[in-house]
Order: structure tokens, then C-alpha cells, then sequence
């Protein structure tokens, strides 16, 4: 399973080394980082990053019922075609990019950076334009490594539409530069609403003429332009759109090297995304429209990952960079702590509530009663293994970018990879005893191991209070799982899940409901995370 991966400027502090404004995301008992004036508020930055995820999120889901009214053999032909140019898009966009050229950037004065820039957008374009060719001649092969041998997806259709939608990689490779130029200097705002625009431009392309492979094909590149296009007014307005340029510069080796291991990890990701791809499309273990429901459920989990988790992790990575560089290792130990508390008190609840109404989760994404009854069911047995997997990748998301922070991505990637290759393991042993489900599981098992390796590596290398982060964890887990008990007691009174309208009313009640317990119980336990939220929602 791919777990995301995957944003003007906020207000500034008005004096020398003021106490952050944490209390929304981190509560006011624990302490703030301190930071000079010229950074901006941890609290904007992570509203403006969950606001943005939100409306791509949401945008996504309208884009994801669109597509759903579509025929299994579209549907089914056209994810398969769209998996190449994303499997390619981590190793050299978002993940990578974000992840190693950050740090290196934050390091260089202000005309050093712009030469990086220049440098590194250059090779990225160039890099791109090889392999966007290569992909379009290779369709073929390339689909037939992501089919298994008696497919329940047309060839034919997957290799012509495959061939539509290699463009895709050079834009999102484009959008993905602007995005980490605009979050290196803490300017979230264009870059985090910029996936909303994608959505946008694909649901209007849709709403055209939703009915053949090319224009399916076609509204994902006009998604793609969009998504770009959004992002160039503010590179322009802070000074930082770069003239891509085949020229050397000093740091740029710092970058590719750090860029390097990552790469590998997210290839090793990939290969498992192509084991699970040919896993779904195996026509004797699953039906057509498998790969329909894996993307439903895939639409919703990272809705809620997201929102919760990624949004977090990508507001907090800079500042762990900045203190990573000063080498202020008190304050990023603290501000690791208070991400970890923040994201899995923010993350139990939400894992424990999909669980419990994965089948009317799903119900979202399908606007007619009359809907496809082995799409529906594959997404609600994916959606309820990876909703287990929440808190664990929460942790892991953290703790990662606190690795690439201090640039020892070394340590980071090889964890990783040795967390895929054990999840390949896991779904050969899993998925055929667990059917749909075995995929969560094997995740979730997976999100453990790498999660308590990493923990370790930290701890060794800056002595990490992992007693307080499991005393957090033992008491919002099992509260979450409480509430995610009542929330299915309450399911049993709902009208049966399967369409939109069963499904925004079984998750409004039943999971409002579980959510109210959950609040309660944090209150009463005098959690401080919840405190926070009350005071800003009394504001």
C-alpha cells in the first residue's frame, strides 16, 4: 500500500524568540519551541497546510464519485495506466524532493539557493522528458508487469491510456519543485491548495465528457497543468522562480546524494505498489472492479492520513530542518515529542471509527443506489485493514522526517526498505488467508516494525523519551477504541451503507457520536491535545 506520501506567508512572530502559538496543534501545558522572529507561527502553518489537505481531499472524493460512474472495464484500465507515472513521481518528485532538497536549501544564503534551484530544476526537467519518452514507447511492457497472467483488466485499454497520461510525470515533477521552494521558506499557502486545483480541473474535464478513455485521460493532465499553474504567482511574488538551467553547482551533488537512498527506498515502495497492483488484478483471486474499490478505499484513507498526519509532518519539516542546522537539539526533541503526541491523539480516533464504518465510509464515493456490489465490497475490506494502520504510520511519519531533517537518510531508507520487503512477505502469507483485508494487516504489521526501529535509531543517536509517547499511546488508543465500539453499536441502527446518502448519515450520527466519546474521555483524562482544540474552537 502506498502510505503517504506525498503547499502567502504566515504571520510572524513579533518579538526576538517568543513563545510559538502551538496551543491548536501542540497544547499550551507542554513546551513550546522557541524561535526567532523571522519564522513563522508552527500553528498557521500547519492550519493553512490541513486546510489545504482538506480541500484537496474533499475535491478528491467528488472527483473520485465521478469516476465511479464509470464501467468496471474503464475504471479498472484507466488506475492501472495512472499507477506508471505515479509509481515514477515519488522516486523523483514529491517524496524525494521534499525530503532531500530542503535541507540542503536551508543551509545556502539567498543567492545560493537560487543558483540550487536553477540546477536542480534543469536535471529534474531533463531526467523527466527521458523517462516520459521511454514510458510511452515501453507502454506495453510496462503494463504487462503490472498485470497478472489471467488479468481482470483490459490490455489493450490500460496500454493506450497508459500512453495518454505519461505527461503526467513532467507536471507533477514541475509542481512538485514549485512546491518545495515555496515550503522551504514557510509559504504554504499556493502549494497546499494546489492539489485542489488539480481536482478541480479534472472533475470540470470529467463533466465534459465523462464517458470515453481519452477524455478520463485527458482531465488527469489538465489536473496536472493546473496544478502547476496555481503555484507560479507566488514563486513569482517571493522571489523564487527559478530559470532552469544544465548547469553545476556545488550543492547540488549534496542534494542527489541525499536524494540517492531515498530514491531506492521509494523504488523498493514501488515495487511492492506493483506486487499489490498484480495482486488485485489477478482474475482468480478477485473481480473485476477490485482495483476500483482499492482506489476508493485508497481516496479515503489518504483523506483522513492526510489530514491528520501528512499535514502535520509537512508543516513541522522545515522547522525541524532550522533546528537541525543549528544543531538546537532540546528544542527538536521537543517539538518530536509534541508531533507524535499531537499526531496520534489526532490519528486513534480516526482509525478507530473507520474500522468500525469502513461500509459507510465507502458509501461516500457512490451517488446511485444501483451501485457495483464487488467494488463496494473490495473497498470496505481494504479501507477496514489500512484504517489499523493509522497510529503506527502516524509515528512512522514523524519519526522519518526527523531523519531526513539531520540528514541521515541512510538510516531512514534502509528501515524503510527493509519494512517493504517485509510487507511483500506479509501479503504472500496474509491476503491469501484474509482475502481484502490481509492488505491492511500486512501494513499495519509493517507500520509496527519500522516504527519501533526508527524510535530506536532516534533514542541511540538523541536520547528519545519513549515512556512518555507509550504512556500517551496507552491511554488514546484504548479511549479511541471505545469510541469506535459505539460508533458500530449505533451503525447497527443506521439504514444499510452501499450509497451516499445511507453513508453521510451513518458516518454524521454514529460517527459524531463516537467522535463526542472520544472528546469525553480525553477531557476527563485532562489530555492536553484536547484542551487545545476546545480553546480554539471557543475563539
Amino acid at each position: 500500500m502506498t502510505v503517504p506520501p506525498s503547499p502567502g506567508p504566515a504571520p510572524e512572530a513579533p518579538e526576538s524568540r517568543p513563545e510559538l502559538e502551538l496551543d491548536l496543534v501542540f497544547p499550551a501545558s507542554t513546551p513550546a519551541p522557541q524561535a526567532p522572529a523571522a519564522r513563522k507561527s508552527l500553528r498557521a502553518n500547519t492550519l493553512i497546510v490541513m486546510a489545504g489537505t482538506l480541500g484537496s481531499r474533499l475535491s478528491g472524493i467528488v472527483r473520485q464519485q465521478i469516476m465511479n460512474l464509470f464501467g468496471n472495464t474503464l475504471l479498472d484500465a484507466f488506475l492501472v495506466a495512472v499507477r506508471i507515472p505515479n509509481l515514477l513521481r515519488e522516486l523523483l518528485a514529491e517524496g524525494a524532493l521534499v525530503n532531500s532538497f530542503i535541507p540542503v536549501y536551508k543551509t545556502l544564503d539567498e543567492t545560493g539557493r537560487r543558483q540550487l534551484a536553477s540546477a536542480f530544476s534543469g536535471v529534474l526537467i531533463a531526467v523527466n522528458l527521458l523517462l516520459m519518452a521511454v514510458g510511452i514507447l515501453a507502454a506495453p511492457f510496462i503494463v504487462d508487469l503490472l498485470l497478472a497472467g489471467s488479468p481482470n483488466v483490459d490490455r489493450a485499454l490500460a496500454v493506450y491510456m497508459t500512453q495518454l497520461v505519461m505527461p503526467f510525470l513532467m507536471l507533477i515533477s514541475l509542481s512538485s519543485v514549485a512546491m518545495g521552494l515555496l515550503n522551504a521558506d514557510e509559504h504554504f499557502r499556493e502549494s497546499s491548495f494546489a492539489p485542489v486545483a488539480f481536482n478541480l480541473a479534472s472533475i470540470a474535464v470529467l463533466l465534459l465528457l465523462p464517458d470515453t478513455a481519452t477524455w478520463l485521460a485527458f482531465g488527469w493532465l489538465a489536473g496536472g497543468v493546473a496544478q502547476l499553474l496555481v503555484q507560479l504567482p507566488a514563486l513569482r511574488r517571493f522571489g523564487l522562480l527559478p530559470t532552469p538551467a544544465l548547469v553545476r553547482h556545488p550543492a547540488l551533488g549534496r542534494v542527489l546524494r541525499q536524494m540517492a537512498p531515498f530514491t531506492l527506498t521509494a523504488g523498493a515502495r514501488q515495487i511492492l505498489n506493483i506486487y499489490v497492483t498484480r495482486l488485485l488484478s489477478n482474475g482468480q483471486l478477485f473481480q473485476a472492479g477490485t482495483q476500483g474499490g482499492y482506489s476508493n478505499a485508497e481516496t479515503l484513507f489518504t483523506m483522513v492520513n492526510g489530514l491528520f498526519v501528512v499535514s502535520p509532518a509537512l508543516a513541522l519539516f522545515p522547522r525541524f530542518s532550522q533546528y537541525a542546522a543549528e544543531k538546537n537539539w532540546p528544542e527538536f526533541r521537543a517539538l518530536t515529542v509534541q508531533a507524535l503526541r499531537t499526531t496520534t491523539f489526532l490519528a486513534a480516533p480516526m482509525s478507530a471509527l473507520l474500522v468500525a464504518l469502513a461500509p459507510y465510509a465507502i458509501s461516500i464515493v457512490n451517488l446511485r443506489p444501483n451501485f457495483d456490489v464487488p467494488r463496494f465490497q473490495a473497498g470496505t475490506g481494504i479501507l477496514t485493514g489500512w484504517a489499523l494502520a493509522l497510529v503506527p504510520w502516524a509515528v512512522v511519519t514523524i519519526l522519518l522526517r526527523t531523519f531526513y531533517a539531520r540528514e541521515r537518510t541512510r538510516e531512514a531508507v534502509t528501515v524503510s526498505a527493509v519494512g517493504f520487503v517485509l510487507e511483500v512477505g506479509l501479503y504472500q502469507v496474509l491476503v491469501p488467508r484474509f482475502g481484502l483485508l490481509g492488505f491492511g494487516l500486512s501494513t499495519t504489521l509493517s507500520g509496527l516494525v519500522i516504527a519501533g526501529i526508527l524510535a530506536l535509531l532516534y533514542r541511540r543517536a538523541l536520547g528519545f523519551p519513549g515512556r512518555a509517547v507509550l504512556g500517551h499511546l496507552a491511554r488514546v488508543v484504548p479511549l479511541a477504541a471505545a469510541a469506535g465500539v459505539v460508533a458500530w453499536l449505533i451503525s447497527r441502527f443506521m439504514p444499510a451503507p452501499g450509497f451516499i446518502v445511507p453513508g453521510v448519515l451513518g458516518l454524521t450520527v454514529a460517527g459524531g457520536v463516537g467522535l463526542v466519546v472520544y472528546l469525553a474521555g480525553a477531557l476527563a483524562l485532562r489530555l492536553p491535545e484536547v484542551a487545545g482544540v476546545l480553546r480554539r474552537l471557543r475563539r
